[in-house]
């Protein structure tokens, strides 16, 4: 028969437990992080798409959890989908899900890629190398 464990303050049981191994993060399956939902609603999150915070943090009544925090602290400033992953050590399905919640309230946005017609120009890059070489 099982007999159940006291409580902790924090209303976890105190089984001994450790919830966190510092090498290889938390403990916490990456579908239970997406409540099992394994594609965004926005198609358009690849790897190299580039997203922004909106705010500098998630708003006090937004029912969210830690995880998207640290992604609304990752995106303060441009960054794409893929260093966002990196930088959470999450896979970059999951990072895509969580950033489908947060465009849909708003609380990040897509930035538009840069138009390739806009760049510069291979022999302008050419130029620039053979100044600096001169230098």
């Amino acid at each position: 028969m099982n007999v159940a464990q006291p409580l902790e303050p924090d209303g976890l049981p105190d089984d001994g437990l450790l919830w966190v191994d510092d090498e290889a993060g938390p403990l916490i399956r990456p579908y239970a992080m997406t409540s099992g939902r394994t594609r965004p609603r926005h198609h358009d999150l690849d790897l190299i798409a580039v997203v922004v915070a909106t705010r500098p943090t998630l708003p006090s009544d937004g029912g969210l959890g830690s995880v998207y925090a640290e992604i609304m602290a990752v995106c303060q400033r441009p960054v794409s989908v893929a260093e966002i992953a990196s930088y959470l050590r999450l896979p970059a399905g999951t990072v895509r899900v969580l950033l489908s919640d947060l465009l849909e309230r708003r609380l990040v946005r897509r930035r538009a890629p840069v138009n390739v017609n806009q760049l510069p120009s291979a022999d302008i890059l050419k130029a620039v190398i053979d100044g600096i070489r001169a230098l």
